[in-house]
């Protein structure tokens, strides 16, 4: 059935004003080959059809960080926007460490094109004494951060974390920001992630929100992406790979929200040397389970009671209590107390 012109510049003009509101433009994109205009269409719009991609923005090149893995970039639509809030999950307490050494790899990639600004990560008490704080030499050595770049704001309630970061994320002194939660506070609720991302877009820097133990829930980050460990491949050599040792950084990284909508999980592996991140493909990853398979326990396996427990050994008498034997040498050792240093008795009150 064909479409009045005028029900059809309606429904397009709402769609424009949806795009403007959403921060989005329509795109004007040749019709498919084959495809008829609907009768009653109108002749200005000859073969074109005004079509609005949902999630898709136009955008300049440099409005993203690309990650480096094409598959990766693509699905994301080009990469990480550079101003906008992005989301960084850890579904387990556990992979807290996953999501730190992620976010610390992406920042070591906003790092190279901000010289000389530093990265203010902001967390919670609750948070820092349960995941920790980065180690300062680990952040050198394996991401080429200088110490003094990282700034750490520690606050005492989640609600002092948020205007932290609001402050923070309107601050064109700062190369990023990084807001560190847990769990799905209800005070970090759509309206709170609206002005993260929109006060991110004004100062065009990025806001990282790391969730850790969190479930999705609707926010105002166009992308979400979901962290877990990956195991680590053998170290390579130059003879090839050594045996029982331990390689390169690994992430598990899922795409759980993109303005491409394509889902995807990709195993990245950060270069600490180069910088960068190398994807491990299919071959490498059965590779490495195969070699799993083949590994053999160092500790026996007690948990499942295949192995049972060694046989009881000699039995000792052990003196009975009281007895000179039964009073250890230390005991025997000891000053009564009458013999006792003044500078040991107990400190008397007042």
């Amino acid at each position: 059935m064909a479409i009045p012109a005028v029900a059809r510049e309606t429904v397009f003009a709402l769609r424009r004003q949806i795009a403007k509101i959403e921060g989005t433009l329509p795109e004007r994109l040749q019709a498919p080959a084959g495809a008829t205009p609907d009768a009653g269409a109108g002749t200005d719009s000859g073969s074109d059809l005004t079509i609005v991609r949902r999630g898709l923005a136009a955008a300049l090149p440099d409005a993203f960080l690309p990650v480096g893995i094409e598959r990766f970039d693509a699905a994301l639509g080009g990469g990480l926007p550079k101003a906008a809030l992005s989301e960084i999950h850890g579904l387990e307490t556990r992979d807290a460490g996953a999501v730190a050494g992620f976010a610390l790899s992406l920042v070591s990639l906003i790092l190279e094109q901000a010289q000389g600004l530093p990265i203010l990560w902001i967390g919670t008490s609750e948070i820092f004494h349960e995941a920790g704080f980065p180690y300062a030499r680990g952040l050198h050595a394996a991401f080429g951060i200088e110490p003094g770049r990282l700034l750490f704001s520690e606050a005492p309630r989640l609600v002092d974390a948020l205007w932290i970061a609001e402050e923070a994320a309107r601050m064109t002194a700062l190369a990023a920001v990084i807001l560190e939660v847990r769990g799905n506070p209800q005070r970090l609720d759509l309206t709170a992630t609206r002005r993260l991302h929109a006060r991110a877009q004004a100062a065009g820097r990025p806001v990282f929100l790391l969730r850790q133990a969190a479930e999705p829930e609707p926010t105002a980050a166009p992308v979400r992406l979901i962290a877990a460990p990956a195991p680590a491949v053998s170290r390579e050599t130059v003879a090839g790979p050594l045996a029982g040792s331990i390689g390169r950084p690994a992430f598990t990284v899922s795409i759980g929200k993109s303005r491409t909508a394509l889902p995807g999980q990709f195993t990245l592996e950060w270069n600490p040397d180069e910088r960068r991140f190398d994807e491990r493909r299919g071959e490498e990853r059965q590779t490495h389970e195969q070699r799993a398979e083949d590994s053999v326990a160092v500790v026996s396996l007690s948990g499942g009671r295949k192995d049972p427990a060694a046989a009881s050994g000699a039995v000792l008498a052990f003196p009975a209590a009281g007895s000179p034997a039964a009073i250890s040498p230390t005991a025997r050792d000891q000053p009564s107390p009458g013999q006792r240093a003044a500078h040991r008795g107990p400190r008397r009150a007042g």
